[in-house]
């Protein structure tokens, strides 16, 4: 397959200079159907290329017809009875489809009185023209006649797959009708070619390797509706990968869409109808269907998907809900569609079990260093004295392409010497502080002017229109359009498809950070003040400053600030999200979403309740506030004299605006924007006040709100936004002498009765929007000359009709309790649990005394529980009841000193467990574990298999990565648990099975029974001086005992880490392998972390294994330590296998030896015990360090837990990379 990045390049960045290529059989359609098509796409504004009859037949004419195959964005083949009689549209054909099979170029067959299936089999009339053609195949000899047999089966193979393409059958489209089926062919042409190419990164290094699976799945020719998943962390390339495969593919299928941002818009308002409007209208390309809520809108798409073959993709999925409301069930497509989704969590896919997963890993260092290298010097090597500094800033990376760009970008053009001190700077930033790391690209802005503009986009601006935001900042003294553009070329903000001012999250806190670290202990001293506490406190102390430039202040999010509450007296009990804080669960707690004020916000925060004893706050806090530009406001109450308010504001935010006019003597003069959403206005305005600056004005949710302004105060408004302003009856006749403006939201306005006439007086009225006016009856007749209206909505419009019934919305409201402590007593009543609403979803019994005994026996009445919290109970087990929660996603038992086992239910998204000092043993009832259910038995490693579970390290939590498929168990400070099911079991060596001791050659177990070692214990914070244990993992069984040398009876042995060996010949045949590597190092105890790490492989049979244990025996002072480890297979080493082993550790730790051991079906105990009797001279030394080189279809087996990779393990050289991390 050609390069996949080369096929979206040629196709997204090719000079077009013809809409259309037609390919057609002169003598059958150039005077009539051709023609006509011809001047129908020439009508309908198609550049169109044809081959006319007076070119004259040579290489010119060839090499212009390919140059305009090439230019053309689609190509129409029209295919007649005698096409394939010409030797030159045959050869064309070849052409078209080459660049199609290498760019995704269009490619339209129209079957001009022929059947397809003509075509295909080369029958009828097709037939006799390849019998033509053979004819001059039997008239050549030798070379000739070879390349002519090769050519004539291209031009079959090429008939054959154009044939098989979506295409127009005349007879079956138009009944004959040629004008009819010209008309068709026109409107096929225009949905093809409005389908746009998505931007993405012109850099997009390692795109083909991550995308080739994907697109051999896009290509399969299957008839199943194939579904497949992008998942990996932020940052890591999930949507562009997804842009990439959509641009490449889309022009394959009937139908295409590409749902963005599905998450950020899910939560707001509508999001999800908004959603389902935009798939409907690009899969029915671009026709408008009414929604009225989600439900209708699952039917409706049902119906558009199940006629065509379509491809759809669904951007930054993060909840079921969001997947099932816009796709709803698999079956509803029609065979052969594919959908693609991009998503951070892997668990979302649970209920769709055909679902193809594809985990995007980190960049290879040779991708990051070239990744970096374009982005800091525009080519693909560094300059020679840049390229230690380079590699330094690619490690430092960690392979996180966001974090590449960011810094390459910051680093281009600057001299060597201001690497060096960038460099320097960034080395005292600690690896995990990646918002550190992008201020570097702030530091390289050219001026004030940028750094102060990002730093207002970054506290105020994210998300906001990028128009709304140019003219606001435009009268702040910026020049923000160039601005933008600047910061758009250090990769520090982007501007989306729908014009919104975009940056990663990363970038704005750390463009927080260095306002916060102007004062980092007086607020008052900042530039600007985006925390809500801050906020607070500065305006009830009155320490503001006339450094101040802009303030945010939410009432109602800063009393959900549970750091704040003391403020207000409130004594709430400690919430599930406070308890999930620093967890990796985090994004499962977090349901109560904080929405930040934004240009024409959809993302309600509501009103603030009556009775929410709001604290007033004094207008004379704002007086030394001089410099005061951008003001937000959500539901705060400010009493006092509103001349002391700041009279340099440009941008004025107050959500919940408490009074019912704006006072006259409220300074409004110098305001550019005005937004009071949900506010209790009647009147826009006390008395008369002329606003001549004022260009923006939202007045939206103020269900009070009885009329509009007089609009002649308001003379260079631009927008205008009236949303749901319930009680509004008409809009003021004024309006019309509003020639500036260019929006005007009506939407949701139930009581609107009419508009006013002067609204065909808006010449530059671009957006009208008035849907959901209820009982708007009629329209002004001159509306429709209003040909400035680009973008008219009307939905949910009964416009001189009868309105239609209402349709009542169903909301799902999310119910949250914590139980009050309970204090111990005798007999605790155990029916309260049937009082809980069946809504609840979320539930903490945290430090309720719930002991085994007084435990609810019942739970299933929660039939839609979530999230349950049983921390700080004296529970012993698991209570039994729990398992009836068929809905629970998340299992939290933290501190429950006298849990012994627990059994983790099944179908969970995760599990937390943290400091359950008497937990012994997990149990874990998915059915993928029920074949694992006993790790003692020790089981051989059969070919072909990926094992997991794998189990990866993350600061202080061990958590277990895909130990069942969407599953994640997360365990920290279980000083004692010894087994997980399925996954672990840690013994005393003396009840191991003989089988297992003999393999290693402990055959004297009682003589080591009094030593002990110390193991390092991954679930726990601490070291524990233990006997010799031994320790069952997933087929791989190890020990540690205190030794400094590999026993005799290890007939293979090396120096050092690595050993090379071809397996001897021998009558029996080898069913295991044992390994002992002797090590010794001084290293810190940190309470995580994993030491050791073996890669053996097969070159032979071009297989690898890698392991890292568990546990980890820590050599005391200077002793050494042996870890002997026994690995069974069945047929994956045979005599004569070449085989290789090496075993890394962390920096701190040496390993001294390694000897190997085979193990045959033949050999006995008694055997073994006379070679080990005593110490003997080693034997069979192979050279280390020897490797074999592999192919491609090299195997790779993680074995047990896999824990992370050392960076060493990137060398290793097995003539393939693994990364194991």
């Amino acid at each position: 397959m050609a390069s996949i990045r080369s096929r979206v390049a040629s196709s997204s960045t090719s000079p077009c200079s013809y809409h259309v290529f037609l390919s057609f059989r002169g003598e059958d359609t150039r005077k009539t159907f051709t023609d006509h098509l011809y001047t129908a796409l020439d009508y309908a504004g198609f550049r169109t290329f044809r081959d006319d009859d007076g070119i004259e037949r040579g290489e010119n004419i060839k090499s212009e017809l390919q140059k305009a195959i090439q230019e053309s964005r689609i190509s129409i083949v029209v295919l007649s009875k005698n096409y394939a009689y010409s030797s030159w549209c045959l050869d064309e054909l070849l052409r078209i489809l080459r660049r199609r099979s290498t760019s995704g170029h269009v490619v339209l067959p129209v079957f001009y009185d022929v059947d397809p299936s003509l075509v295909r089999n080369q029958s009828g009339c097709f037939e006799e023209a390849f019998k033509r053609h053979e004819g001059k195949v039997e008239a050549e000899s030798g070379e000739r006649r070879k390349e002519w047999m090769s050519k004539v089966e291209e031009w079959r193979a090429a008939l054959r797959e154009v044939a098989d393409l979506a295409g127009m059958n005349l007879q079956n489209r138009a009944d004959g009708h040629e004008s009819r089926f010209i008309q068709k062919i026109i409107k096929v042409v225009g949905d093809k070619l409005s389908r746009t190419i998505l931007d993405i990164t012109p850099y997009a290094i390692g795109i083909d390797s991550r995308a080739r699976k994907i697109q051999f799945w896009l290509e399969d020719g299957s008839d199943d509706v194939g579904v497949a998943a992008i998942c990996g962390m932020g940052g890591i390339g999930k949507t562009t990968l997804a842009k990439f495969l959509y641009n490449l593919n889309f022009s394959r299928f009937e139908g295409s869409s590409f749902l963005a941002n599905v998450r950020e818009t899910s939560k707001q308002q509508d999001g999800l109808l908004r959603l389902q409007r935009q798939l409907l209208s690009d899969i029915l390309n671009g026709r408008k269907e009414k929604i009225y809520n989600v439900d209708e809108g699952i039917v409706k798409i049902k119906e558009a998907l199940s006629f065509k073959r379509v491809l759809v993709v669904l951007d930054d999925v993060d909840k079921l809900d969001q997947l099932d409301a816009v796709l709803g069930m698999r079956d509803w497509l029609f065979p052969g569609s594919k959908i693609i989704i991009t998503t951070r969590r892997e668990r979302l896919l649970r209920d769709h079990e055909d679902c193809n997963v594809h985990m995007i890993e980190k960049l290879k260092y040779d991708e990051s260093f070239e990744l970096f290298s374009l982005h800091a010097f525009g080519r693909s090597h560094p300059i020679d004295e840049y390229v230690d500094y380079s590699k330094w800033v690619v490690r430092h990376c960690g392979g996180l392409p966001l974090a590449i760009k960011v810094l390459g970008s910051s680093l281009s053009g600057k001299s060597l010497e201001l690497w060096k001190s960038q460099l320097e700077k960034l080395k005292v930033i600690p690896d995990s502080e990646i918002l550190d790391k992008l201020k570097i690209s702030y530091d390289s802005l050219q001026d004030d002017h940028d750094k102060s503009l990002f730093l207002h986009l970054a506290c105020f601006f994210g998300g906001s229109d990028k128009d709304c935001t140019i003219t606001i900042l435009d009268h702040c003294g910026f020049y923000t359009a160039i601005g933008i553009q600047n910061l758009m070329d250090r990769c520090l903000v982007t501007v989306d498809g729908s014009n919104k001012v975009v940056m990663h999250h990363l970038l704005q806190e750390m463009g927080r950070e260095i306002v916060r670290q102007e004062s980092p202990k007086e607020p008052g001293e900042r530039s600007r003040l985006c925390n809500d506490k801050d906020s607070f406190n500065v305006l009830r102390q009155k320490t503001g400053t006339r450094k101040i430039e802009g303030l945010i202040l939410d009432m109602s999010l800063l009393k959900e600030d549970t750091s704040a509450q003391r403020m207000f007296g409130v004594n709430r009990k400690r919430s599930l999200d406070e308890l999930l804080e620093n967890s990796i669960f985090s994004n499962v707690g977090n349901l109560l979403k904080r929405y930040r004020f934004g240009i024409f916000s959809r993302n309600s925060a509501g009103i603030a309740p009556a009775n929410s004893n709001q604290i007033a706050l004094e207008t004379d806090a704002f007086s030394k506030m001089h410099k005061l530009k951008f003001l937000q406001l959500g539901h705060v109450q400010i009493s006092g004299s509103y001349q002391n308010f700041p009279k340099e504001l440009r941008w004025l935010v107050w959500r919940g605006f408490p009074f019912e006019s704006i006072p006259s003597y409220f300074p409004l003069e110098t305001l550019v924007a005005l937004e009071m959403p949900h506010s209790r206005l009647k009147n826009f305005l006390e008395g008369t006040m002329f606003l001549e600056l004022l260009k923006i004005l939202n007045l939206s949710h103020s269900h009070n709100l009885a009329k509009t302004p007089d609009f002649i105060v308001l003379p260079n408004l631009e927008r205008l936004v009236l949303e749901d302003c319930t009680r509004l009856v008409e809009i003021h006749e004024s309006v019309g002498h509003l020639e500036r403006l260019v929006l005007l939201n009506l939407k949701d306005c139930s009581n609107l009765r009419k508009l006013p006439r002067s609204i065909r007086m808006l010449k530059s009225l671009g957006t009208l929007d008035i849907s959901g006016c209820l009982n708007l009856k009629n329209l002004p007749s001159e509306m429709g000359n209003m040909d400035s209206v680009a973008v008219p909505r009307a939905e949910d419009v009964a416009v001189t009709t009868q309105s239609p019934s209402k349709i009542q919305n169903v909301k799902a409201w999310y119910s949250f309790i914590w139980l009050s402590p309970l204090k111990p007593k005798k007999n605790i009543e155990t029916s309260w649990a049937a009082s809980l609403p069946r809504s609840l979803v979320k539930l903490s019994l945290a430090r309720c005394n719930l002991s085994d005994n007084v435990f609810p026996t019942d739970l299933s009445s929660l039939s839609s529980l979530q999230t349950l919290d049983l921390s700080d109970n004296p529970i012993t087990s698991l209570p039994d009841c729990v398992k009836d929660l068929t809905r629970l996603e998340l299992l939290i038992v933290s501190r429950c000193d006298r849990l012994r086992s627990l059994v983790v239910p099944q179908k969970l998204y995760g599990c937390l467990v943290r400091f359950c000092k008497s937990l012994e043993k997990v149990t874990l009832l998915s059915p993928a574990f029920e074949k694992h259910s006993s790790v003692k038995k020790h089981r051989s490693l059969n070919e072909g298999t990926f094992l997991s579970p794998a189990f990866t390290l993350d600061y202080d939590l061990i958590h277990f990565g895909r130990v069942q498929p969407n599953f994640y168990l997360s365990i920290f400070g279980c000083d004692n648990l010894v087994e997980i099911s399925g996954t672990f079991k840690l013994e005393p060596i003396g009840n191991v099975d003989k089988e297992i001791i003999n393999n290693l050659g402990l055959f004297h177990v009682g003589s080591i029974g009094n030593l002990k070692v110390m193991l390092a214990i991954p679930c726990s914070s601490v070291q524990k001086l233990l006997s010799i244990q031994g320790c069952h993992e997933e087929h791989v069984f190890y020990t540690y005992i205190p030794g400094s040398k590999v026993p005799g009876w290890f007939n293979l042995t090396s120096k050092g880490s690595s050993l090379s060996f071809t397996a001897p010949h021998h009558n029996g045949r080898i069913q295991g392998l044992s390994l002992c590597t002797v090590y010794n190092g001084d290293y810190t105890f940190n309470g995580f972390g994993i030491y050791l790490n073996i890669v053996f492989s097969n070159a032979t049979k071009r297989l690898i294994w890698s392991h890292s244990p568990i546990f980890t025996g820590i050599p005391e002072g200077d002793e050494e330590m042996i870890w002997l480890s026994y690995w069974k297979f069945e047929n994956q080493v045979e005599a004569g296998d070449e085989m290789n082993i090496s075993v890394f550790t962390v920096e701190g730790f040496q390993v001294k030896e390694v000897g190997v051991h085979l193990v045959y079906n033949t050999e006995n105990a008694e055997k073994i015990i006379e070679e080990v009797s005593g110490e003997i001279e080693r034997y069979g030394v192979v050279v280390p360090g020897r490797q074999s080189s592999y192919q491609e279809n090299t195997q790779v087996f993680a074995l047990g837990f896999q824990c992370f990779a050392f960076d060493v393990i990137k060398t290793l050289q097995c003539g393939r990379l693994i990364n194991l991390a």
